[in-house]
């Protein structure tokens, strides 16, 4: 359960805003920080990690793949200068020979101890004895991505990217052995007896071959490549997926095939369940096939660029294990971290990745443990020693070993915590073991660039009560803070939660709109602000922060008119607030020929406000909308924002009508008439015989634009008897005003 929060109280008066807490408690919120010494257990505790220590440094970019002899001694071979290492049992590695291929993806060891080296492109493998080195056999493929010894002794090679694998018994002397019909073999193993097992990409298959040409599918992956297979004595087979992405991944300037994920051929029985970065599987749910799973991909083409878009939500990699009797089940996925090799020791499994080249541990009981973080780019391969597992890296081609017992100091930085805006800090909290002769020292650093740099602050010194700690680095948007383990004598402390609270500085309200609405007073006084715009005349203008109407089509900023009779004036606004945090609102008016504001409502919490048209003289008038945060900030900080709608006309008075007196010209009457409006343009004028329909008139300057207007109407072929002549003309608050003229 996590504790509340409350040691900024006391300072909230300072910033205004309200108190929030950073925690991190659990697995995934610490797997995010960077670890230097330190593990995770599953259970969201960080303690000391088993002691690495660098056994060999080999000054190129990546260890491809690692073999240890007999006798202890390791042979490494690296990328992208081709060469391979000798390193003894005391980590003294020199030179052993460097291939004319910038390339060395794949080691194998015979039974007298004799090495073989495939390199790429343009595939070899060459033949390493008593320090010589000769090429042995040349399949005619692009690339070699593995090798195995069969339990006859024959040399097994994977190839792309025409799929095949070659089985070769002497120098110059092999064969195509199978062919997968897919664009890679990508790894190679020997089961406990004798069969060969063989990965392959882009539909991630696992294939069991026994003899040439004959070939058996184990499982089809969700995933398109098959990275690493590792048979076990009792039957087992643990096999490495990945490539959960679209796109392939560039490894050092070489590609490592991936395709787009395809489906199982096979009916598996499973208890599999797919979960987030270092998690193992607890459920069981049964794999299923997909028939529309296409069979073939394009062929890889090594200028492609690396990177490529991921999938959300689909896993990037995953450990199988694939039982005697030919069930499988998934241990392990991950949709953050792409798996590269594992190792089952102990009857437990070690997992090497890519993210910071970690190492995980998951136990009998699928628990997981970030084990190390070698703070390389990769893990790309494990291996077992006397003394503790050996894990090689990329970026820089190392070989690092995990000793049995743990160290005796460690660091783990949390990551970068964003507040926003500039926060004051309050204090830091831990909980968590500290045995007698172990602690563990916080220290903090903040700054305002998303990435600590030379700007940020140097770290704190280190805080003392776990029970809350007073921060002291600079108030700044972003923070970090770095936990120092110390232990002794076999017992080392652990930390199971951190809190750290702060205090956002307060970010004005910021008023979007501010919209004038001519509204029937038969509506209601106060209809809700989600109905206002439905219930709007045909005259209405918004304004927005940034001067501009509302409108698309709008060539400026109109001025609003309302209307005389059975009108109220509706006043809306839209408002937020950065800090989420609540508002009330002021609304104050003014004439344009006026010099105070006035003050209509004060301390509304609804974005509306409702007031009849009439109780305003005919003119234009201003409305302003301050917000407020003052209901969520104490006295002296809250902060307010305004903004001020276009003009509003308020027209009460309809036009003057004056009709002319009718002039007889034979069969045809002309009637001239004006009409004048004291507030607004006239929008339209029209008229009317006995009662009939409305006819549109123009003025006689064609324009009807002005307050006042001169009109004339000329009527043919009226029958004989009186007749009723009626004139209308509206002005801009839809006011009409009317003249009648009697004919006879």
């Amino acid at each position: 359960m996590k504790r509340p929060v409350l040691t900024l109280v006391a300072c909230a008066s300072a910033m205004a805003s309200s108190p929030r807490a950073w925690e991190m408690n659990n697995y995934s919120d610490f797997l995010a920080g960077r670890f230097d010494g330190v593990a995770l257990a599953k259970e969201g505790r960080l303690t000391l990690a088993p002691r690495a220590e660098t056994l060999f440094a080999s000054d190129q970019p990546i260890v491809w793949s690692v073999v240890r002899a007999a006798d202890g001694t390791i042979y490494a071979a690296t990328g992208h200068r081709g060469r391979v290492f000798r390193i003894d049992p005391q980590g003294k590695g020199t030179l052993l020979w460097t291939a004319p291929e910038p390339e060395v993806f794949a080691l194998a060891l015979d039974a007298r101890g004799v090495l073989y080296a495939a390199t790429s492109p343009n595939g070899k493998i060459y033949r390493i004895e008593d320090g010589k080195a000769a090429e042995y056999y040349a399949p005619g493929e692009t690339y070699i991505w593995g090798l195995a010894i069969g339990k006859d002794g024959a040399l097994y090679a994977a190839t792309g990217d025409q799929g095949k694998i070659h089985r070769i018994t002497g120098a110059g002397q092999g064969e195509v052995w199978y062919e997968t019909g897919q664009t890679h073999v990508t790894s190679l193993a020997v089961d406990s007896q004798g069969r060969l097992l063989a990965g392959s990409e882009p539909n991630g298959i696992i294939y069991r071959i026994e003899a040439k040409a004959k070939g058996f599918v184990l499982y089809d992956s969700n995933l398109p490549e098959i990275r690493t297979l590792v048979p076990t004595a009792d039957g087992s087979v643990y096999a490495v997926a990945l490539g959960g992405s679209l796109g392939r991944r560039q490894l050092g300037g070489v590609q490592s095939a991936q395709g787009v994920p395809s489906s199982a051929s096979v009916t598996v029985t499973a208890t599999t369940v797919s979960v987030g970065a270092g998690e193992s599987a607890q459920g069981g749910v049964q794999i299923k096939p997909d028939p529309a799973k296409p069979q073939t991909a394009a062929p890889v083409t090594p200028a492609t660029s690396a990177g490529g878009m991921e999938i959300p939500g689909i896993e990037k990699s995953a450990i199988y294990r694939i039982a005697a009797d030919n069930t499988v089940e998934s241990l392990w996925s991950s949709k953050e971290e792409n798996a590269y090799d594992v190792l089952v020791n102990n009857g437990e499994l070690v997992i090497a990745t890519d993210e910071r080249g970690r190492i995980y541990r998951v136990d009998r009981d699928r628990r997981v443990t970030l084990l190390a973080q070698t703070n390389e780019g990769e893990a790309t391969r494990l291996l077992a020693s006397d003394k503790g597992v050996l894990a090689a890296t990329g970026d820089m081609g190392k070989i690092v070993r995990l000793l049995e017992q743990a160290g005796t100091a460690g660091t783990y930085e949390a990551p970068v915590h964003d507040a926003t805006t500039v926060a004051r800090w309050g204090r830091l909290s831990w909980r968590g073991e500290f045995p007698a002769g172990t602690s563990v020292a916080f220290r903090t650093r903040s700054g305002n660039s998303a990435r600590p740099d030379q700007t940020w602050s140097e770290w704190s010194e280190p805080l003392k009560d776990g029970k809350g700690s007073v921060i002291g680095s600079p108030n700044a948007r972003y923070i970090q803070w770095r936990a120092e383990f110390t232990g002794s004598a076999g017992k080392a402390p652990a930390v199971d939660s951190v809190d750290l609270a702060y205090l956002p500085q307060n970010t004005p309200p910021v008023v979007r709109t501010v919209t004038a609405l001519s509204q029937p007073a038969a509506a209601g006084a106060k209809p809700s602000a989600a109905g206002a715009a439905q219930q709007t005349s045909a005259y209405s203008v918004t304004v927005t922060d940034t001067g501009e109407a509302a409108s698309a089509t709008s060539g400026g900023t109109p001025t609003q008119a309302m209307s005389r009779t059975g009108e109220n004036l509706q006043i809306t606004w839209q408002a937020e607030d950065p800090d989420g945090d609540r508002m009330v609102y002021a609304v104050y008016f003014r004439g344009e020929d006026e010099r105070e504001w006035k003050l209509l409502r004060d301390r509304l919490t609804e974005n509306m406000w409702n007031m009849e048209a009439e109780s305003l003289a005919d003119g234009r008038y201003l409305f302003r909308v301050v917000a407020s945060d003052a209901p969520a900030n104490p006295p002296g900080s809250a902060r307010e924002a305004e903004l001020i709608g276009s003009p509003t006309l308020i027209d009460h008075t309809p036009p003057v009508v004056t009709a002319g007196t009718p002039k007889r010209n034979g069969a045809r009457v002309d009637v001239q008439w004006t009409a004048v409006d004291s507030a607004s343009p006239l929008r339209r004028a029209e008229y009317a015989v006995d009662g009939g329909q409305w006819v549109p008139v123009e003025p006689v300057d064609t324009v009807l634009d002005s307050p006042e207007e001169r009109f004339q109407v000329a009527i043919d072929n009226l029958a004989p008897g009186e007749h009723i002549l009626v004139f209308r003309a509206l002005d801009a608050a839809g006011n009409a005003g009317l003249a009648k003229v009697v004919l006879r």
